[in-house]
């Protein structure tokens, strides 16, 4: 029973199955009979796992485990005492209220790759970093939340899940490496 971990690069689609127009996992994985737990849409990048035990993709992805997933978001604007705390939560997003979280400004990630395509800039704008670590994961959820406070993502990277993260096991976009489940329990 592999884990997989995988960098999903920005605008792959986080399936298998053949896409009209984007790249999609079978891009780069071609281990037979795995399957993501949990997901992150196109626009995001960072890491996914992978598995062929649905029992370990149920104990990764189902939101009664609470894995904690951490995400690093470079935001349009500048973050104040304020925006952080409301980012804490919880916070409501009208059809669902988050549950509380850590939200934190970080420097810009000295090992974080360059994004192909590179975000927009403008000049009269700044961007900061933010970490946001989740112990559940609704679609768009930390980009619905960013924008809530006034602080638009611009690129949104998930870097961990529970015990594994991208800092401890540095892989490039679209590189991967088996991993023991064991420190998932």
């Amino acid at each position: 029973m592999p884990l997989i971990l995988f960098n999903k690069p920005f605008q792959v689609m986080c399936q298998f199955s053949a896409h009209s127009s984007r790249a999609t996992l079978a891009d780069y994985l071609t281990i037979p009979n795995i399957y993501p737990a949990g997901r992150l849409d196109a626009d995001s990048e960072g890491l996914l796992l992978l598995t062929d035990d649905g029992k370990l993709q149920h104990e990764i992805s189902h939101p009664k485990r609470k894995q904690p997933k951490t995400y690093i978001a470079q935001v349009e604007g500048l973050p104040d005492e304020r925006a952080l705390e409301r980012l804490s939560g919880p916070l409501d997003l009208s059809d669902f209220v988050t549950q509380p979280c850590e939200a934190k400004q970080i420097l810009t990630p000295e090992w974080l790759w360059e994004r192909t395509p590179p975000i927009r800039e403008r000049a009269q704008v700044p961007t900061s970093w933010l970490a946001i670590t989740l112990s559940e994961g609704k679609n768009r959820q930390v980009r619905r939340m960013t924008a809530a406070v006034g602080l638009p993502t611009l690129r949104l990277v998930r870097i961990a899940i529970g015990p594994f993260s991208l800092e401890t096991h540095p892989l490039l976009p679209g590189e991967w490496c088996e991993v023991s489940p064991s420190r998932l329990r």
